[in-house]
């Protein structure tokens, strides 16, 4: 009887344990998407649209060391993502590239590095992402990393704004625009890590770049611009979620979400101006 007592106590506990990681991941999805959303609305108003969708990239070669280590994909990702994020502001700043140019330079080298040294088994997953249960700390160190996106945007919003409209008058005005920038490519970088899990180091970025282009269809006030793309972006997350685990069946979610995202884009050209 008591052995019963304690098969059964496991059963529950693991079944708990799931259930709250998988809520954890479903959470910090959510999150990630407005996080997206914003951060997109003002990568789409400074015109670095393309740039930006492959800075995800850079985070290829710290994936594939990272499992060929048996390390966490996550740490050896977020370290190429920022290093790689550290030399485009340097190239852009050093040799006077533009910031696509200078992206582009080392996106081709991430790439190459990525695909020589990721195991193939695990190509798919570092390319796709995954949606697998999330620890609790895992979820709190998520969760800060897009307040922290959060508390920028909305601290530099008046600068940012600035900058977007005329970068000679920001620094007339007295600000650094070159550590402006640095900033915001920084915090795109960690919204980009903070959804690598879901969305894979291919589509990370496309959920910053697809819901901001569908909300700018839609309106052109700022503020109504930067909510609707948060919330494309939530809606995209979701709806794409549901067909993957409903339908498919599967725990790559990431080309779904995108999918979902465009069919959204595609249905907001639809608005007569």
């Amino acid at each position: 009887m008591n052995e019963a007592r304690a098969v059964r106590s496991r059963k529950e506990e693991g079944s708990s344990s799931v259930d709250a990681g998988h809520s954890y991941a479903i959470l910090l999805a959510a999150l990630f998407a407005v996080a997206a959303g914003l951060v997109g609305s003002v990568a789409l108003m400074k015109r670095m649209v393309l740039a930006s969708d492959v800075i995800s990239h850079l985070a290829l070669p710290g994936l594939g060391i990272a499992f060929l280590l048996k390390g966490n994909p996550l740490v050896g990702g977020g370290a190429t993502l920022f290093l790689g994020t550290l030399l485009v502001w340097q190239l852009q700043k050093k040799t006077e590239l533009a910031t696509d140019a200078a992206i582009g330079v080392v996106f081709a080298a991430c790439l190459g590095i990525g695909a020589l040294v990721t195991p193939r088994e695990d190509l798919l997953e570092a390319l796709f992402g995954s949606f697998q249960k999330l620890s609790l700390a895992g979820f709190l160190l998520g969760t800060a990393a897009v307040i922290l996106v959060v508390a920028f945007l909305v601290g530099m919003k008046d600068r940012l704004v600035l900058d977007l409209f005329s970068p000679e008058l920001a620094a007339a005005t007295g600000v650094n625009v070159a550590r402006l920038d640095l900033g915001f490519l920084l915090v795109f970088s960690l919204t980009v890590l903070v959804g690598l899990r879901f969305m894979g180091a291919l589509l990370s970025s496309a959920l910053i770049i697809i819901p901001a282009a569908t909300a700018r269809q839609l309106t052109s006030r700022m503020a109504q611009f930067v909510v609707l793309a948060s919330a494309v972006s939530l809606a995209s997350v979701a709806v794409g979620f549901l067909i993957s685990t409903l339908i498919f069946e599967t725990s790559t979610v990431g080309p779904t979400i995108v999918i979902v995202s465009v069919l959204l884009f595609a249905m907001s050209l639809l608005k007569k101006k």
